[in-house]
């Protein structure tokens, strides 16, 4: 099964995210993952990749690219397994905004406060809510170090406002004490090849890592065609055709 069933179409709509168990094959989580560790790691040394840090000092390594190349990244972000899941989410043709690789290295990967991802495309051009998000787990991920959050139905709240805070961008406080006493807090734990795929406007979140083991996830982002950005904020998420490429091709890729 590619494209939601209907019963994930309604989950989706009422509690504005459904998991996908195994959507990757555990060969294709250990290919995508082993050479993205070598190669991110390898990049992280030589200071090429973004360190985002929490309220503590933790930090987060994160990897963002511009486009979609035909390399293991680009090839998974325009897979058909990802590409129909986020259309049938989306409900209209779309294109990849972005994607990218956020790495919680063991007892050090630090946290993310809550935050709706459209709290802050709004402000990169970004009209409508017609976006949304597909976070592929890479390692298991558990309460220990840092899986997601989310507040199941949070959605239906439409955009709140966000402030700048070290280096994130989080809800406001008064908004957020009054979400969480509203909608169910739940921790999205998930074996590695999982994906959560989630609205713009969910709320979520995740705690440091604790842990000695890594919590590494792959997240592609998808806007509808007709939503792309009105002006140009990021080198990132503006329009560019899609080019879907059937399941598993980024195993060819090296």
């Amino acid at each position: 099964m590619l494209a939601m069933t209907k019963a994930e179409k309604e989950r989706y709509a009422g509690d504005g995210y459904i998991i996908r168990q195994g959507l990757l094959t555990t060969a294709e989580v250990n290919d995508f993952r082993d050479h993205a560790r070598k190669q991110l790691e390898a990049e992280n040394k030589s200071g090429s990749v973004m360190a985002k840090g929490d309220k503590e000092g933790k930090t987060t390594l994160l990897k963002m690219w511009t486009k979609a190349e035909d390399d293991k990244y680009g090839l998974l972000a325009r897979d058909e397994r990802m590409v129909d899941l986020a259309e049938a989410a989306v409900g209209k043709p779309i294109y990849l905004y972005s994607h990218k690789m956020t790495m919680k290295q063991p007892n050090e990967g630090g946290a993310w406060e809550w935050h709706q991802d459209f709290g802050y495309w709004y402000n990169y051009g970004c009209l409508a809510p017609d976006m949304m998000s597909i976070y592929v787990a890479l390692d298991k991920a558990t309460r220990e170090n840092g899986c997601l959050q989310v507040l199941k139905g949070s959605h239906k709240l439409g955009r709140l406002n966000h402030i700048r805070e070290n280096d994130q961008t989080n809800v406001e406080q008064e908004h957020l004490e009054a979400a969480l006493k509203r909608y169910k807090h739940i921790y999205v734990e998930m074996e590695a090849g999982d994906a959560l795929i989630f609205d713009g406007n969910l709320l979520h979140r995740s705690d440091a890592n604790r842990s000695n083991t890594y919590r590494w996830g792959y997240i592609c982002s998808y806007n509808a065609i007709e939503n792309a950005p009105f002006k140009k904020v990021r080198e990132y998420g503006n329009y560019d055709e899609l080019h879907k490429v059937p399941a598993g091709s980024f195993r060819k890729a090296s």
